[in-house]
């Protein structure tokens, strides 16, 4: 159950910074609107970083199903703790999405005109609907995701300093920052690079059912391309790095 409030928190975290940076790049009078899509992405990285920082420890820090199943598939996680972990994901990108949400509420109401836009700041769409390559586009990235996080702990990825011997992921959540970060800026322009079901459908949820001044519906046609594209990636690139390494 530990490892389960970890990962909540985790998570919580990780979308509260994450959706954090979208509303204060997006959101009508805010300081930071127009700051682009590098500071998005940065934000993202930065965002995950934390919720490794605080969950590492304890529950290793997935924040989400898709790295839990990639894991899992590849032998370095117990499939008895998938179901949890995914619900305690799911559920702290709900509570932190609300969050954002009470956060910037003057902002959302400084934006009711837009309705695109505020749900921009809670979840993804695509920048050109084409739901087969959208799909596409989620399984690639987030193959690479799982794959350069379990290579990370290959033991060709190693350093020695004085007597100990560690792999690049012993150096904690740094590496992985930059994976998001340059996946974000490589990867990210077609779909916003979701990567993640609790980054995505659980904010999506949260923007359903908050009353949100000028909201639109919340976009589940295309809902299901930022879960089954991630869930899909994630067990081809478990399967790739078994296969590879």
């Amino acid at each position: 159950m530990t490892q389960y409030i970890f990962e909540f928190i985790g998570t919580l975290v990780l979308v509260l910074l994450g959706d954090g940076v979208c509303a204060a790049c997006s959101l009508n009078k805010s300081k930071a609107k127009g700051a682009g899509w590098v500071v998005i992405a940065l934000g993202w990285g930065l965002a995950v970083m934390t919720g490794v920082l605080i969950a590492g420890p304890v529950s290793g820090a997935h924040l989400n199903p898709a790295v839990t199943l990639g894991l899992a598939i590849a032998g370095s996680f117990p499939w008895a703790s998938v179901i949890g972990y995914a619900a305690a994901q799911m559920l702290g990108g709900f509570v932190g999405a609300t969050l954002v949400w009470i956060f910037y509420k003057d902002h959302y109401n400084a934006t009711a005109d837009e309705p695109d836009t505020i749900l921009g700041t809670f979840c993804t769409m695509p920048a050109i609907w084409n739901p087969g390559r959208n799909f596409i586009c989620e399984v690639i990235a987030t193959c690479l995701l799982v794959f350069v996080i379990l290579a990370l702990g290959f033991s060709g990825n190693a350093f020695t300093v004085g007597t100990v011997t560690a792999s690049t992921g012993a150096i904690g959540s740094w590496p992985v920052t930059c994976l998001i970060m340059s996946i974000g800026m490589s990867l990210g322009g077609t779909t916003g690079y979701a990567l993640n079901p609790a980054r995505d459908l659980s904010p999506r949820c949260a923007h359903a059912v908050l009353p949100i001044a000028g909201k639109r519906d919340s976009g589940w046609a295309y809902s299901w391309i930022p879960v089954a594209g991630p869930m899909a990636g994630a067990a081809i690139g478990a399967a790739l790095y078994l296969l590879v390494f």
